[in-house]
């Protein structure tokens, strides 16, 4: 107490009212960047949100008051937005409440990567020089923030701009990664606008014509975009089952047969309307459906897809025993029973018309905590020790990004992601590049009730259908399910937590944007520059203890 009682008696009057204008600063900042984002319905404050915490880190000498700060703004802009994570319903796991609570508190911390790197720079060159290379700071820490065992990167800075259709059309060159350079050079030409408006106000207004610049060019060239870009000749019908069951009740035993007949009635109402294609949500039976044991619910599917001549693509957990320990690979599991080797994915499958062949592709992306523990490969002890109820936070990690081949004369094949993996650029770029001309999500975000999550996670696919120009089919258990088009417009969409189906067309999209060729350009050069920074101020560090000694 006697530390604290010394640090306030430091402070002058006047410090400590510049102290707390600092805070009220960041705080507004927080408050700004939180409600930028979805379900929010105000996108443009993106453009301003960074201005207020600016200004209070600009004055700032030490990494330690820079970083109180960023953590204080950013701890305010995870709980507006991440605030759904514990889902917080009445039949949610304790550790999933824990997790969420965890992330409050992590989350914010690894925003003091971009101004650790901005204060490095300050010491090394200059605060301006700090300033602009901002930006780059900040893209490398979103991209290497989706690298990690830790990672969830859900609130990319160009995530906010969902609901700015006619801003986004510049992701098919740029990507997210581009956009949130964008908001960012933006927010640092207003705010050196705003800091010198007194004294050069002449020569100030250049930082505004600069900012315009950068906020017209995209939205001429998304209105342009908008106004001549022709959908593809090629569609075929398609139908999104929404089943709306319990996600904490379907995994109890004895009911698989029940839920398949639920879907296959769906499916049925969409065959009326003439879909080819039928997709189920993620995990839509909490079975090993194609492992031993569930041989009349496969059949039933498979007579299904055949007698009505159409595609199942579904999500599905999937395992593969190996009665060969020796064929076992290094990460398999191993039963408590007869502990034979297994591995198991969250997976998704595709059941075709006239064919037993099932194509599966395992999800890559897990969700940390939720689906996999994090470092459980060094630390296998975490395994046991973390776990849900429902007993699925021990998936394995898929191996390779599988393109779903459907042989008809449209020449289709369906990219598959898995719930959270469509909040990553560069992986959904991927498929794509792999020759995907469709995208399809499966997911099930009736986990976090009626919050902001599930709408949040629908609106971000719409980065992603821009991106590469594909339309998005988006299946989830209780909402929200969507067409979106290739220019990122939502066709239709469900409502939350309610038994519905929707068919209507998916065009088929060829041809690569340049951001589909180039998914990593920013993230890569940004990280590049980050790198060179680090060792920059390392070398001028050795150089000037070198310089001292000789000296001495």
């Amino acid at each position: 107490m006697k530390f604290f009682a010394k640090y306030r008696d430091v402070l002058t009057p006047q410090e400590r009212k510049q102290r707390n204008k600092e805070r009220l600063l960041a705080l507004f900042s927080g408050v700004l960047l939180g409600i930028s984002f979805p379900p929010f319905p105000f996108p443009f404050l993106i453009f301003f949100a960074l201005i207020p915490f600016f200004f209070a880190i600009e004055k700032r000498e030490s990494l330690a008051e820079i970083n109180r700060i960023t953590y204080l703004t950013h701890f305010v802009f995870t709980l507006i937005t991440l605030y759904w994570v514990g889902s917080w319903t009445k039949e949610a796991d304790p550790f999933l409440m824990i997790s969420g609570v965890l992330l409050m508190f992590v989350n914010p911390a690894l925003y003091l990567i971009p101004t650790t790197l901005y204060y490095l720079t300050k010491k090394s060159l200059n605060k301006k020089a700090a300033l602009f290379l901002f930006p780059f700071f900040w893209s490398a820490f979103e991209y290497l923030y989706g690298l990690t065992d830790l990672r969830f990167p859900w609130l990319m800075l160009s995530n906010s701009l969902v609901y700015f259709n006619s801003f986004i059309q510049i992701a098919d060159i740029i990507g997210a990664p581009g956009l949130s350079l964008l908001v960012l050079f933006i927010n640092i030409f207003l705010f050196l606008f705003m800091k010198n408006r007194k004294e050069e106000p002449r020569t100030n207004l250049k930082y505004v014509w600069i900012a315009a610049l950068l906020f017209v060019v995209p939205l001429v060239y998304g209105i342009i975009r908008l106004n001549t870009y022709k959908l593809s000749d090629k569609k075929i019908k398609t139908g999104l089952v929404q089943p709306d069951l319990n996600p904490w009740d379907k995994w109890e035993a004895g009911n698989i047969s029940a839920q398949l007949e639920l879907y296959l009635s769906l499916s049925r109402q969409a065959v009326k309307q003439k879909a080819e294609i039928i997709i189920w949500p993620e995990s839509a039976l909490p079975a090993y459906l194609l492992s031993d044991g569930y041989y009349d619910e496969v059949n039933r599917i498979h007579r299904f897809a055949d007698t009505n001549n159409v595609f199942i693509l579904t999500g599905m957990p999937d395992a593969t025993f190996f009665f060969n320990k020796e064929e076992a690979p290094p990460d398999a599991k191993f039963t408590k029973v007869s502990g034979t080797p297994y591995v198991s994915y969250n997976s998704i499958l595709l059941f075709s018309p006239q064919s037993r062949h099932v194509q599966k592709y395992g999800k890559i992306k897990l969700v940390p905590f939720g689906e996999r523990v994090p470092f459980v490969d060094k630390l296998p002890f975490l395994g046991d020790l973390i776990k849900w109820q429902v007993g699925i936070s021990s998936w394995n990690t898929g191996k390779e990004q599988t393109v779903f081949d459907l042989d008809r004369d449209h020449d289709l094949k369906i990219g598959g992601l898995v719930c959270i993996e469509s909040i990553y650029p560069d992986f959904t770029a991927g498929f794509v590049e792999k020759g995907a001309n469709i995208i399809a999500v499966v997911t099930n975000d009736s986990w976090y009730g009626y919050s902001s999550g599930p709408f949040q996670h629908k609106e971000i696919s719409t980065l992603r259908a821009v991106e590469n120009r594909r339309m998005v089919l988006r299946a989830a258990n209780g909402g929200v399910s969507c067409f979106i088009d290739p220019l990122g417009r939502t066709i239709e969409q469900t409502k939350l937590f309610t038994r519905d189906l929707l068919v209507s067309y998916a065009y088929i999209e060829n041809g690569l944007t340049f951001y589909s060729r180039h998914p990593l350009i920013i993230p890569l050069l940004s990280s590049i520059i980050s790198v060179i920074i680090i060792l920059f101020f390392i070398y001028k560090r050795l150089t000037t203890r070198f310089t001292k000694n000789e000296t001495n």
